[in-house]
């Protein structure tokens, strides 16, 4: 059976090293409190939470699923005493409101939490992050009554959460969804009709569960403009807080999927279930997004962390499977032939892998602190900014990092052979696992026309122009810097790229109707590239300073360097193709008729 650690040393530098983690924290009255000392705790306890508690369920709870049996749905053996123990370690309350039971704690530090428990057990995870993402919605949004009645029993962990959007006939099209929600004479709401793909919508784990569900009013305006937001307990809930009887939300079927098996994915019918609305009617699409932004960025989290796990057991594997020689001559020559590492194939999707996996989750933390700073940040400027980064952001990163992630665990079955599609390696489970992640949360193309439609061609580049000013004001910090000037070369050519193709879409767009979505995933993995660049920029500044100045662990550093170095000569090329195909336009996509398809 496949074990995970958690990669501290990674995570440790990414936060005090590169991203200065512990300064910002102390700029924010609200994180101050939060030291180098508190996070190591923090990170220390999660790595051990992971790999005891949480990696031993992985490969059982995926063999033997979730089982289903009229309206109930029972999780794996060990998973509900594991989400208790989740729940019992706080867990669940990291980043809750400290006005009602939560610990307050940044974004950035539950990202990396969760990249720990996506790695050790992505179908348990599952659970632990939608309940987060409906808290998070909660107290941005729910009414005081609300806050009160439900927030404390979700942040111990009693009870859980789901969100409801996705109908038979209306997935990315939300604005086609016909669940009803007609008011009653309480002032509440009686909703109707039937959800799917719902995660985490039934289970054992917990006496209650809080769907977020969007729906319509009768009168409500058509499309999106119409649909409002509410919450539906599974069990009713009264002033005091306690459950009492069961509300007429039902599962019908759970999924039978390629992976995720140990999550459930239900079908949910509402009966006139009796909800409540949450935040203002018919405004329900930009408050989803609350929870769409925490939801898109966890998925992105959920790659990195599969691909992390893979990568750890490919990576053992090439420095213990023998089979044949150096080119430049054996290097056992005790052994019958040398490991699999001293070849150069071998050593390629290692260090994709590898490369990818680092950048990912600097761009992950990277977009959680910019969600820290607009919650946190003192400064009506700094919240501004970092809201403007984030709607940029979250597509990039929720689409690249899984589009590289499953990559990077398919290459780690390549890399061990057989081994890799043989079950109890764990890597078969990594690829079936990780595929998931590119289609659900809004599928990576989605993420892609909402890249170039929405966040770039109709605000004319504007939120583009705050990225880059971010990537020139470290450009010219680390100007002077000998060690950075062939790095920053790279880059700087990487990104006038991106700035170019940027200016031709917009242009070429207004003449082009079809030019937008032509574009649009050439363009997504050319912005991904760059700010998987950018990341690396950053990476490597802070190792090159640890370098010279003589501090920290020098042989680790001396590997993140060449591992960028790998990043920039063997990856970073890939940009000139991408401009190439944005240039090439939409005629040879749309010049097939539909009949010849």
């Amino acid at each position: 059976m496949p074990t995970y650690s958690a990669p501290l040393t990674d995570m440790r530098f990414l936060l005090s090293d590169v991203f200065k983690a512990e300064e910002l924290f102390a700029a924010m009255p609200d994180t101050e409190e939060v030291t180098e000392d508190l996070i190591a705790a923090i990170l220390e306890a999660a790595a051990k939470m992971a790999a005891g508690l949480l990696s031993p369920l992985n490969q059982s709870g995926d063999q033997e699923g979730c089982h289903f049996d009229a309206g109930v749905v029972t999780t794996p053996k060990g998973f509900r005493e594991a989400f208790r123990a989740y729940a019992e370690g706080g867990w669940p309350a990291l980043t809750g409101d400290v006005d009602y039971g939560g610990q307050g704690m940044p974004t950035v530090l539950s990202a990396l939490l969760e990249e720990m428990a996506f790695a050790a057990n992505s179908s348990f995870a599952l659970y632990a992050i939608l309940t987060t993402g409906v808290t998070h919605s909660l107290s941005r949004l729910g009414s005081a009554e609300l806050k009160e009645k439900y927030l404390p029993r979700m942040y111990d962990g009693t009870w859980s959460g789901s969100m409801c959007l996705t109908e038979a006939h209306a997935g990315t099209d939300l604005g086609m969804i016909r669940t009803l929600a007609v008011p009653t004479a309480d002032g509440n709401y009686e909703l109707s009709g039937t959800k799917i793909f719902i995660t985490a919508g039934e289970h054992d784990l917990t006496e209650n569960i809080i769907h977020l569900v969007l729906a319509k009013l009768p009168d409500a305006p058509a499309g999106p403009r119409g649909i409002s937001l509410f919450l539906v307990p599974k069990f009713l809930v009264d002033d005091a807080g306690n459950t009492g009887e069961r509300n007429t939300v039902k599962c019908g079927s759970i999924e039978h999927k390629m992976g995720i098996r140990a999550s459930a994915t239900c079908v949910l019918n509402f009966e006139a279930a009796k909800g409540y609305l949450v935040g203002e009617l018919n405004q329900g699409m930009s408050n989803m997004f609350t929870l769409m932004n925490y939801a898109r960025l966890s998925m992105g989290i959920q790659g990195n962390g599969l691909a992390d796990a893979s990568y750890q057991i490919a990576s053992a594997y090439a420095k213990e499977r023998l089979q044949g020689r150096a080119a430049s001559g054996s290097q056992q020559a005790d052994q019958a032939a040398d490991p699999i590492l001293v070849h150069p194939d071998v050593r390629r999707m290692l260090l994709t892998m590898r490369s990818n996996v680092v950048a990912g989750r600097a761009l992950s933390m990277y977009a959680a602190m910019q969600l820290d700073i607009s919650r946190f940040h003192p400064e009506s400027a700094a919240r501004n900014k970092a809201e403007q980064l984030v709607a940029l952001l979250i597509p990039v990163q929720k689409a690249y990092c899984t589009d590289r992630s499953f990559e990077a665990c398919v290459l780690g079955q390549q890399v061990l052979g057989g081994h890799g599609y043989i079950t109890e390696w764990g890597l078969e489970q990594n690829v079936r696992d990780a595929r998931i992640a590119q289609i659900y949360e809004g599928a990576n193309g989605v993420q892609a026309l909402d890249l170039m439609g929405r966040k770039t061609v109709r605000g004319k580049g504007e939120l583009l122009q705050v990225l880059v000013a971010e990537m020139d004001e470290f450009v010219a910090e680390q100007r002077g810097v000998a060690t950075m000037v062939a790095p920053l070369h790279a880059f700087e050519e990487c990104k006038r790229r991106l700035i170019d193709s940027t200016a031709s879409v917009i242009k070429s767009a207004a003449d082009d109707p079809d030019q937008l979505g032509a574009a649009s995933y050439a363009y997504l993995e050319l912005m991904g590239l760059t700010l998987y660049c950018f990341m690396w920029q950053r990476i490597l500044a802070a190792a090159f300073a640890a370098i010279e100045s003589g501090q920290g662990n020098q042989d680790y550093c001396d590997g993140l360097v060449k591992t960028g170095e790998f990043f920039i000569q063997r990856l970073l090329p890939r940009s000139r193709a991408l401009v190439e195909e944005i240039a090439a336009g939409p005629e040879a996509l749309m010049a097939l008729r539909a009949e010849q398809f």
